[in-house]
């Protein structure tokens, strides 16, 4: 499956790439970003006026679980932040318990992964 998404603004500080172009997804991977792709019988998303970058880090992030999750769980900040844009989240450890042995750490490195919407590194006391 081809899907082509055009006219966004893209932004990739790693190529020093920040302009109005095509990205061309081919079998789930960018095989090409370059203005005016052609693309037959690609599914195109018109992204005129929208931003596509790479994944964003939140370094610094109040997860709650274990032990507050009427607060915010795991799944709940997963979906938060794959809805803002974010790829990876670092957990603080100020949890009830907080995150300062192996096996709290493991609890919440075992069902981020079991979630798999973003990666949920573990930031320990």
């Amino acid at each position: 499956m081809k899907i082509l998404i055009k006219n966004g603004r893209v932004v990739d500080p790693a190529n020093k790439i920040d302009a109005n172009m095509d990205i061309l997804i081919e079998e789930g991977a960018i095989s090409e970003v370059s203005k005016n792709i052609k693309a037959p019988g690609a599914e195109i998303i018109e992204a005129k006026g929208m931003i596509a970058a790479p994944g964003l880090i939140d370094m610094h992030c109040h997860l709650r679980e274990p032990g507050r999750e009427d607060e915010e769980t795991l799944l709940t900040a997963s979906r938060a932040a794959v809805k803002g844009g974010f790829t990876s989240v670092c957990a603080m450890p100020n949890t009830t318990p907080a995150c300062d042995n192996q096996s709290v750490v493991g609890f919440i490195m075992s069902e981020g992964k079991r979630i798999g919407l973003c990666n949920i590194y573990v930031v320990g006391t």
